[in-house]
This record gives structure tokens, C-alpha cells and sequence, in this order.
């Protein structure tokens, strides 16, 4: 677990951080549409489409930063991962696209409402879905010889992809759900409230299963938890993630308003931070490390003068969008 901190360590956690940002960002937005079948026709679900308007569009920033981080640090991964992916990117994107639309047209198209709902309902499960079940690709291993992707077009599809991906179904409506939480009031908070439950345990479940799952996935990770000196590094994670999950629950009891979001968000954080733990040092498993994938050290540094200047300014108008539209949402947008 020993990490030598250069350049190429650098930009693993800037593109983890780019990440980051982008699942606990967008996910609570994708989360809003996967539930969006719940929620009741007409005021309810405006409510809830308002209380997103003003920053759903701005959270995929981050998911142009972290695919385009990798392009430019590590592109034989890039190289790899996307050969290996393409129909889940594909779906994704798509996924992406139709939300996106709807988003907007249901407004200006009210004749055609509920095909806009299922458009940005569909959209978003299937972003989702798609994302988790990348995720569950990389992890489980990708076939490479001489550098290139050597297997076949549905590689990716096994039962841990699947169980990836519902995971993180499950984790965005969570997010989803105490975004509401945090944002409504009234009969539509309760409402979001029971659905934050609800997502809480399905999340904490599927999230155990995928941890049980890892453990026999590939020899390496069971080392990394299951044997000294690493398990010392590792153990604070799930003793962390556990605590973190008692807490969402008991938020969620005594009709906290938002903290059951920054709590969804921290068990986000420990739930990735978990990854990294498995994963290091390989970005590729089983065979590629971030230091074999990584772009020449005059490009990462070339890049990293760009990221300085950037990354501050993107997190700087993200905080202020979200200062500006602060408060909870009524009929007419936030007030």
C-alpha cells in the first residue's frame, strides 16, 4: 500500500477527484429521474425537476473533465477501457442525451408530457446502469496483450456488472432522494424521506454484496483486505462506511433536513475510497498500473499548469451556483 507520490500518482487523484465529483454531483440529479415514476403527476414532480434546473447541466462538467483527464494522462487506458466498454459508453451517452432533452422539452411541449417523463426517466436508469456497470468491467479485469484490448465485444456483461450496476441505481436514488429530502418541504419531503429509506438500505445491501463479490473476484484483492500489513491500511474503510450508515438512518428518522444528503455523500466517498483500495496500483487490472498507462512527463506537467488554473475555477462557479440557488424549492423555483 506504500504510495510514492510523483507526477503520475498526481494526476490517479485528479482524475479520482474529477470522478468524484461527477458521480456524487450528477448522481443526485440521474437519482431525481430514476425516481421520477414515484412521484406524483403534476406539482410533486415539477417541484422536483426545479429544484435541479439550475445545475443539472453544470454537474457534467466533471465527467468531461475526469474522461478527458484520462485521454490526456493516461491514454493507453483510455486506449484500453474503451474498446473494452463501448456498448456501455454508448448506452450512457445516449442515456445522457435523451434526460437532457427531455429535460427540456417537457416544459416547452405539455401535450407530450408524459413521453418527456419517460424520456428523462428511461435516460437516466439507463445512464445509471450503464455507469455502474462500467465500473464493474474494469474491476473484474480486462484482457489485454501487446497493449490493446484483446477480448471480445460483451465481455463486460457477467452477473458482478449487473450488480455493479444496480448498485449504483440504488446509490444514485439515494442521492436522489435526500437531495429531495433537503430541498422540499411539506408532504413532498415526507414523501422523498420514506423513498431515502428505502434507497438507504437497498444501497448499504448491494454495496456489501459488492464488497463479499470483490473478495473472490481476483487473488489481489482479497490480499489487499484480508492480509497484513495491508488490512491495516484498509480496515478504517469499512469501520468508517459502517459508522456513516448508522448515521444516514437515524438522519432519516428524526427528519433531519440536509444533513442525509452530505451523510449519502460521505458514504459515496468511503464506498470509492474503497475501490481505490482494491484497485491500487492498477488502473487496468490485472495487468496495467497507472505508471504503465501514464502519458510522457512533459505532457502530465504541461497539462498540470492547465488543471491549476481550471480545476479552481470550475469548483469556484460550481460553489457559487449552488450558494445562489440555496434554499428550499416552492412552486415557482427556489425562494
Amino acid at each position: 500500500m506504500a504510495v510514492n507520490v510523483d507526477l503520475t500518482v498526481v494526476w490517479a487523484f485528479i482524475i479520482a477527484f474529477a470522478v468524484f465529483a461527477y458521480v456524487v454531483m450528477d448522481g443526485f440529479d440521474l437519482g431525481i429521474g430514476i425516481l421520477f415514476p414515484s412521484f406524483e403527476v403534476g406539482r410533486e414532480r415539477d417541484r422536483a425537476m426545479n429544484s435541479i434546473a439550475p445545475v443539472w447541466d453544470g454537474n457534467e462538467t466533471w465527467l468531461v473533465l475526469g474522461g478527458g483527464g484520462l485521454f490526456a494522462a493516461f491514454p493507453l487506458a483510455y486506449a484500453v477501457i474503451l474498446p473494452a466498454t463501448y456498448p456501455l459508453i454508448i448506452a450512457m451517452l445516449l442515456g445522457l442525451v435523451f434526460r437532457g432533452v427531455a429535460f427540456e422539452f417537457r416544459w416547452r411541449d405539455p401535450s407530450h408530457r408524459r413521453l418527456w417523463d419517460f424520456a428523462f426517466t428511461g435516460g437516466s436508469l439507463v445512464a445509471a446502469m450503464a455507469q455502474g456497470m462500467t465500473l464493474g468491467a474494469l474491476l473484474q479485469g480486462i484482457d489485454v496483450v501487446d497493449r490493446a484490448y484483446a477480448g471480445s465485444w460483451f465481455d463486460w456483461f457477467t452477473p458482478y456488472t449487473l450488480l455493479t450496476g444496480i448498485g449504483t441505481v440504488a446509490g444514485y436514488a439515494l442521492l436522489g432522494a435526500c437531495w429531495l429530502v433537503w430541498k422540499l418541504d411539506g408532504e413532498a419531503q415526507a414523501h422523498a424521506r420514506t423513498l431515502a429509506k428505502r434507497a438507504a438500505w437497498a444501497t448499504l445491501i448491494l454495496m456489501g454484496g459488492v464488497s463479499i463479490y470483490n473478495l473472490g473476484l481476483r487473488p489481489e484483492y482479497a490480499d489487499r483486505w484480508l492480509t497484513a500489513p495491508e488490512i491495516y491500511f484498509a480496515a478504517p474503510v469499512p469501520i468508517l462506511t459502517g459508522l456513516i450508515a448508522l448515521a444516514l438512518l437515524r438522519s432519516l428518522s428524526v427528519e433531519r433536513h440536509s444533513k442525509p444528503f452530505w451523510l449519502s455523500l460521505a458514504l459515496f466517498f468511503f464506498g470509492m475510497a474503497g475501490l481505490g483500495v482494491t484497485m491500487w496500483p492498477y488502473v487496468v487490472p490485472p495487468g496495467l498500473t497507472i505508471w504503465d498507462v501514464a502519458a510522457p512527463e512533459r505532457s502530465q506537467v504541461f497539462m498540470l499548469i492547465g488543471v491549476g488554473i481550471t480545476m479552481p475555477l470550475i469548483i469556484a462557479y460550481t460553489a457559487w451556483a449552488y450558494w445562489v440557488f440555496r434554499g428550499k424549492v416552492g412552486d415557482e423555483g427556489y425562494h
